[in-house]
């Protein structure tokens, strides 16, 4: 009889299942510890920037007595770790605390703005894969050569130039001399107040009620910020995706599938990408990441109203809770975007299961 067969069979699920228990506590503790972390360092963000959020909503010819009784109402008289519980507590339930800037909750601020931001990022990424993946397998099969050199240059000045400088460029050339695409903003005035958003993603919107003249402007409105997003996406997406290729491209399975006679085309798209894919996924989902919360400077200059515009226009005006809010929920869709894909990069590699 072999060694496994002596091993009971409720021995081995039990040590499974013992295995399992442990991978999912290991994983809270992550999640809880990285945001506690989160709420730690925006929690002391906000106490030691030198804006007093009492003065900032009463403004300074508030009456002494009004101040210190405003300062008694919003908790900022107790000590420093009662005021950090509550701040964890009222920002776990989604209470940010109420906009200076808007007078309305936080939280129903970032509520309409957010899809805005969502929709540009994601449709960036798109671009930025679709591109960037076949532009990196190129670079990594043509090594040395002058579509490597060229693919290599791409991403080099998407990595150098600021976006806000290649933003500018951009609106003067295709929309001020060329006319190919629309002015700043989201969509057109003659459709804003006719059009009404379902999701608040605009292109979805407009495809699921039929409405292909709003969809045709809001594609107009939206393809130069997010083909510049995609451009940035593309520069990290096409250099990691050559540094994997040429990793698996130089492994054994490659040399013995060629002694084999299979197809370059083949050994490049179906073995050697397939594998490359697993590590490109995390690659990916952090590429869009750094789009959720870093395409503030694409809103400022292309008046997008999303996420990014709404935290910038609430810094200029001291309105630190909705920073701090936007800033949490940015920090929160980030630590959700790594869960995700680490969980894919389970999936698709089996060998990290074990681990």
């Amino acid at each position: 009889m072999s060694i496994p067969e002596t091993v009971p069979t409720a021995g081995r699920s039990r040590a499974r299942a013992n295995g399992w228990a442990k991978s999912i506590l290991r994983f809270l503790v992550i999640i809880v510890t990285t945001y506690l972390g989160l709420l730690a360092v925006t929690f002391f963000i906000g106490r030691v920037i030198p804006i007093d959020p009492v003065l900032a909503v009463l403004g300074d010819r508030a009456p002494a007595h009004v101040v210190e009784r405003t300062r008694e109402l919003m908790g900022f008289n107790k000590p420093l770790y009662e005021q950090f519980y509550i701040y964890v507590r009222d920002a776990l339930t989604g209470n940010f605390g109420t906009s200076v800037l808007t007078t309305n909750p936080v939280m129903s601020d970032i509520r309409r703005v957010f899809p805005a931001t969502l929709e540009l990022a994601t449709l960036g990424t798109i671009i930025g894969s679709l591109i960037g993946v076949p532009l990196g397998v190129l670079a990594a099969v043509k090594r040395g050569s002058i579509a490597d050199q060229i693919v290599r240059v791409v991403g080099l000045v998407g990595y150098s130039v600021p976006i806000f400088w290649l933003a500018l460029l951009s609106l003067l050339f295709f929309y001020a001399k060329l006319r190919w695409v629309a002015y700043p903003g989201r969509i057109d005035i003659v459709y804003e107040y006719s059009f009404t958003p379902i999701t608040g993603l605009y292109l979805l919107d407009s495809l699921w009620q039929g409405q292909w003249d709003v969809f045709r402007d809001v594609f107009r409105h939206i393809i130069l910020p997010a083909g510049l997003l995609g451009y940035f996406s593309l520069a990290y997406i096409s250099r990691m995706t050559r540094s994997f290729m040429l990793n698996e491209l130089g492994q054994e399975y490659i040399v013995a599938a060629r002694a084999k006679g299979l197809s370059e085309t083949r050994i490049i798209w179906g073995h050697a990408l397939r594998n490359a894919a697993v590590p490109l996924v995390t690659v990916i989902a952090l590429s869009y990441a750094g789009l959720l919360e870093g395409s503030v400077l694409t809103e400022t200059v292309f008046a997008w109203p999303g996420l990014g515009l709404y935290i910038t226009n609430s810094l200029q005006n001291a309105d630190m809770n909705a920073v701090l809010g936007g800033t949490i929920v940015i920090g929160s869709v980030f630590i959700a975007i790594n869960i995700l894909s680490d969980l894919l990069y389970r999936t698709l590699d089996p060998r990290t299961r074990a681990r």
